[in-house]
């Protein structure tokens, strides 16, 4: 069974940092994607970056480009959000989430159906 738990949110002061942590267990894929995901307030939850199984490509959602550097260690089974120069509009709970993938994938989705597992989420909430 997978299991994916996210950590490393809270509040912080606008133009602080943070880097939200999602460890994973359980995984059977032999190739997997992985990708962040945010829902704020009254909004749907939105793509903010995947990454491919071995973290040699990655998106980040165009209006976040520039803050946010996904990365992922697979020796210890954890991805990572780097947020920086955070915004107000930054509040939202993150979800990280994966799926399998194929070898000859060359880029990972942002296509919130396409994610088979998530985490429950960590609350990131940034006062101005």
């Amino acid at each position: 069974q997978v299991q994916m738990m996210e950590s490393g949110g809270g509040l912080v002061q606008a133009g602080g940092s943070l880097t939200l942590t999602c460890t994973i267990s359980g995984m059977t894929c032999g190739e997997d994607d992985m990708a962040w995901f945010r829902q704020g307030p009254g909004d749907e939850r939105k793509a903010v970056s995947c990454i491919t199984s071995s973290g040699s490509n990655s998106t980040v959602a165009d209006s976040m480009k520039g803050r946010f550097t996904i990365s992922r260690d697979n020796a210890k089974n954890t991805l990572y959000l780097q947020i920086n120069s955070l915004k107000p509009e930054d509040t939202a709970m993150y979800y990280c989430a994966a799926k399998c993938s194929r070898p000859w994938d060359y880029y990972c989705s942002m296509s919130r159906a396409k994610y088979i597992w998530w985490g429950h989420g960590t609350q990131v909430t940034v006062s101005s």
